[in-house]
């Protein structure tokens, strides 16, 4: 499963060469569609069309989850606590990438503290 951070997000809805090479990988991996919690369109959408629409138009490929189930919210609050570090957001995408799950991300830093508490997740830095 590849899940999807506002960074990573960001990073594929770009209209460039590199961005649709990674997405081709996904595809031929059979990582694709990504997994977009709903949380993390909070982090990305900024309600101007503009600048919304080329995330809005890779969302329409991805799974988008609107629920947070207790046990996942859960684990995301035991996940921050062990770390001692990163948002909500991130332990919730840790929580869901567990086990065996990719996090996409422009910034690894604080996911990669939540990951050496969890069971295996890769973090991917584009």
């Amino acid at each position: 499963m590849l899940i999807l951070d506002s960074g990573g997000l960001s990073y594929l809805a770009k209209r460039n060469q590199d961005a649709a090479a990674t997405i081709r990988v996904f595809v031929r991996d059979g990582l694709w569609p990504p997994v977009v919690p709903t949380v993390v369109l909070a982090e990305s959408i900024t309600g101007r069309q503009r600048n919304d629409a080329n995330v809005n138009r890779l969302l329409k490929t991805c799974d988008i989850v609107e629920r947070l189930p207790e046990a996942l919210a859960r684990r995301a609050g035991e996940l921050r606590f062990r770390a001692r570090r990163g948002s909500s957001v991130d332990a919730i995408l840790v929580a869901a990438a567990e086990p065996a799950g990719t996090i996409l991300t422009g910034d690894d830093e604080d996911l990669n503290a939540l990951v050496s508490h969890s069971g295996p997740v890769t973090v991917q830095r584009v």
